[in-house]
């Protein structure tokens, strides 16, 4: 299958990075390298441009799409989390903008072998890196109760966490479940009929999200990429973020508030002894949104919000 990913907000996260200024930047989530090729084309002589991706097949994308830019664009497979080691093992010290683009490609969920879509009938796998140990079917299967609850409820934000934990362990103890149609049809079965009804999407969704957060251990990772990003900047130096979903928002936007705020010492103080400065400028206080137009065309960025920030 031809990897597609459609780039998310590609004119709002180019005027932040502003990579016609030159030096090293960084896509975080290169996948197949939309966001890294708008980069790319800005970048002028002498400058570099880093893409990182644990996905094998999103890398093979990146790599054919960015040929043209192969004497200036440098891609690595790593976990987001890992930026600041990938930067270590190519001997980079500073950089000058960063980026990342949070949760699955348009990819992931179209192709039908990966199981990340609860539509298409596919094993239960849900891993970026395929190499990795830990699937979807092993939640699945092998969480216990109390845990897919906690899961479901935490990642999934799903009000029937309870019920669909119950109804899998249930079903699991008859034989293991296999597939991702089997799996939605199960968390379809374990949500009362009349909110189905109210739903206006597939309300295997909360469920199949949460599961993925937990394989690829998503919401983990921000924070300590972002924190460790921040001390790579250069002065002046752009950071941009896209989320799909309020958990990742939430933490972008608590990691940015962290990030950005001075002085901590009670307000009695006559005097600053904490010593804490600012490290970033936040460019925008409200997050920046896709335009209708981006919405019509692709629907996909309907949730998606962008955080931007400067070095200080």
């Amino acid at each position: 299958m031809e990897f597609s990913h459609v780039s998310i907000m590609a004119r709002e996260v180019m005027e932040t990075l502003e990579p016609s200024r030159g030096g090293i930047y960084v896509d975080c989530t290169a996948g197949g390298g939309g966001h890294s090729l708008e980069i790319a084309k800005l970048l002028p002589e002498g400058s570099r441009l880093i893409c990182l991706d644990r996905d094998d097949e999103a890398i093979a994308a990146c790599t054919k799409r960015l040929e043209e830019y192969a004497d200036l664009v440098t891609i690595v497979k790593s976990n987001f989390r890992n930026v600041t080691a990938a930067l270590d093992m190519l001997g980079i010290e500073k950089i000058d903008g960063i980026m990342w683009d949070l949760g699955v490609s348009s990819h992931q969920l179209d192709d039908g072998d990966r199981g990340f879509s609860y539509s298409k009938e596919a094993p239960l796998d849900m891993r970026m890196d395929q190499a990795e140990g830990k699937s979807a079917y092993d939640v699945v299967n092998y969480y216990s109760e109390d845990e897919l609850k906690r899961i479901i409820r935490d990642y999934g934000e799903e009000r029937f966490a309870q019920r669909i934990a119950s109804f899998i362990v249930n079903r699991r103890a008859e034989k293991p479940i296999e597939t991702t149609v089997e799996l939605a049809d199960i968390i379809s079965s374990a949500i009362p009929a009349a909110q189905r009804k109210k739903e206006a999407q597939n309300p295997a969704r909360r469920t199949f999200q949460a599961i993925r957060i937990e394989v690829n251990g998503e919401l983990d990772a921000i924070e300590p990429s972002i924190s460790g990003a921040v001390e790579r900047l250069n002065p002046g130096g752009r950071l941009a973020v896209i989320t799909f979903h309020s958990l990742e928002d939430r933490i972008v936007k608590e990691t940015f508030k962290k990030l950005s705020t001075g002085c901590t010492c009670p307000p009695e103080f006559p005097v600053c002894v904490c010593g804490n400065k600012p490290k970033i400028n936040l460019l925008s206080r409200k997050p920046i949104v896709p335009s209708d137009e981006e919405m019509e065309i692709n629907p996909r960025s309907r949730s998606s919000k962008l955080r931007t920030a400067e070095k200080a």
